[in-house]
């Protein structure tokens, strides 16, 4: 496929939330890059080495709806596009309340619904931001999943899937939506070490985002518990592989390790970009954590 939209002189913001990073384009006073282009635009863009490289485009729009102040759409390095994002929106609530729209909280129109983010703000520049995630579904049509012996309606926490690799025949696993679909891997419920886990990331993870039982994919995380209130996280992501964050795979980690027991419900979760907080109230999920501008720039060409 050939970009058509010209691309010339297209600006654009890059930033990252724990390293986990992204190019911005305000699509907010008019779109840039037209709709039946956005899937090859982001794939082409993000591709490391050839052109900016990210792991995803966050385009800023106009709310579909009065009830929101702002839409927000993500498309991975593969092309795909996402529900959510919570790096992301992070990134994109920063980006939003210094260039385009001094309010908050933040109103954010998402695939996943809606999304409040709340901003600690100094001398007008966003120092973090604590996200409203919603209250997280745990049915597999809501996944969704579908395995042998289980309906649309039942839960699968902790239960064991089928593996084809030299390394594991299965592992146990946990599954929510939290806007967008999570596996949850506990490393000591495996017999497995988190060493082993990102030394076979590359074949674990792709093995499981791609799993049948998932017939729209999944984001994988393999997690270590610390104590009841701290734990840490690798992460690979669908659509994009290795990152070294993920929003909602943190906040997805830490509803399933809850529910399990094995934490309380405020946590701190140690990732490879840095740390990130979440708190699990009664009226749904809050995760905290920081966002950075690293860039303004101009695309003079799409790079291959």
């Amino acid at each position: 496929m050939v970009i058509i939209v010209n691309i010339k002189d297209l600006e654009f913001t890059k930033m990252h939330g724990l390293g986990n990073d992204y190019i911005v384009i305000n699509e907010f006073d008019g779109i840039k890059i037209k709709e039946e282009d956005k899937e090859e635009f982001s794939r082409k863009i993000c591709r490391r080495g050839f052109s900016i490289g990210a792991d995803g485009v966050i385009y800023v729009q106009k709310p579909t709806d009065d009830k929101y102040d702002v839409r927000f759409r993500i498309f991975n390095s593969d092309g795909s596009e996402a529900e959510m994002c919570g790096n992301g929106i992070r990134c994109f609530s920063k980006y939003v309340y210094e260039r385009i729209l001094k309010k908050n909280p933040l109103n954010v129109e998402t695939k996943g619904g809606l999304r409040v983010s709340e901003m600690e703000i100094e001398n007008d520049i966003v120092k973090t931001v604590k996200v409203y995630m919603g209250v997280p579904t745990f049915q597999l049509k809501d996944i969704p999943m579908k395995i042998e012996g289980k309906s649309e309606e039942d839960e699968f926490l902790n239960e064991s899937v089928k593996l084809n690799n030299d390394l594991m025949d299965e592992i146990k696993l946990s599954v929510v939506n939290v806007g967008n679909p999570h596996a949850v891997i506990f490393v000591e419920d495996n017999d497995i070490t988190m060493d082993f886990a990102r030394n076979n990331l590359n074949i674990l993870g792709k093995e499981i985002e791609n799993h049948k039982v998932f017939p729209e994919r999944i984001n994988v995380h393999f997690i270590e518990v610390i104590n009841p209130n701290e734990i840490k996280i690798l992460t690979w992501e669908r659509g994009a592989g290795y990152t070294t964050a993920c929003g909602t795979g943190t906040t997805s980690s830490v509803i399933i390790a809850h529910k399990l027991g094995k934490t309380g419900s405020k946590v701190l979760a140690h990732l490879d970009g840095g740390d990130l907080e979440v708190e699990i109230n009664e009226d749904g999920v809050y995760m905290k954590g920081d966002a950075v501008i690293v860039y303004d720039g101009k695309l003079l060409n799409i790079g291959w």
